[in-house]
């Protein structure tokens, strides 16, 4: 279970100014061991640097962070992993000489079979016969990428997976895939807990709990479908949410095919 308990978290207003922005702001919340939870809500609310606290990217001001009972608040992001927390980046590094199949087995922490490779890479809409041995470098677009660091999240296994807009950067059949693979993990692992930043409908259908962060404040949270009801069309845009369709993700769809 984590709990984030009166989490401020402050920047300083410019580099040489003495004043601070509060970005989160005195925020409580509770998210439940086997539950899928999507954090939704307008740019700028604190969403990526809320989901950066929980991960250790980020120090709060002030405010305490408790996984599974344990104080992480100060604990550093390998700690944090070690405990079982682990974070998928909106923009996800890359990794020049490192191959994908190198970095799959980097992340389960052991040798992996080409086959279970190809189940984790066909998760993710990728052929693993085209991407295993090919470098996570500059060669690969943005959504390779990013699906390529899904997949590494799937080949570590997490408690509590943080993921910070899986859907950027990926093509409409890929996202399709991406839905599933979501709800099959939650299906399959009712242990595992599933954190997503996001502003895409179908993504947050899939939750049993949502959470609207505005300002860096809880506006609404609760079950899915106490919560849905009230992000009709209007609110939906005031919380920035999108519905997810073909017209709305111009990006080049990939070919799978092996």
């Amino acid at each position: 279970m984590l709990e984030l308990k009166n989490i401020v978290f402050e920047v300083p207003v410019d580099e040489h100014s003495s004043k601070t922005k509060r970005i989160i702001d005195d925020l409580s919340l509770t998210i439940e061991d086997g539950k899928f939870t999507v954090i939704t809500g307008p740019n700028g609310g604190g969403k990526s640097t809320l989901a950066k606290l929980i991960m250790g990217i980020e120090q709060p001001t002030s405010g305490t962070i408790l996984f599974n009972g344990e104080d992480v608040t100060h604990a550093s992001i390998t700690e944090r992993a070690n405990l079982g927390i682990g974070y998928g980046f909106q923009q996800p590094a890359r990794f020049k000489g490192m191959k994908v199949k190198k970095l799959l087995e980097l992340a389960a922490g052991k040798r992996l079979p080409a086959l279970q490779c190809n189940e984790y890479l066909s998760k993710v809409g990728l052929c693993s016969a085209a991407y295993l041995t090919r470098e996570v470098d500059k060669s690969l677009s943005g959504g390779e990428v990013k699906r390529i660091e899904i997949a590494t999240m799937l080949a570590r296994d997490p408690k509590l997976a943080i993921y910070d807009e899986p859907e950027a950067g990926i093509d409409l059949w890929s996202f399709d895939r991406l839905t599933e693979t979501f709800r099959d993990i939650h299906e399959a692992r009712d242990d595992r807990s599933i954190v997503i930043i996001s502003h895409q409908e179908r993504i947050i259908q899939l939750a049993d709990d949502i959470v609207c962060l505005r300002d860096g404040r809880i506006e609404d949270a609760g079950p899915r479908d106490e919560i849905m009801p009230k992000l009709g069309l209007a609110d939906r845009a005031q919380f920035g949410c999108t519905l997810t369709t073909p017209t709305e993700l111009h990006l080049t769809k990939i070919p799978t095919t092996c």
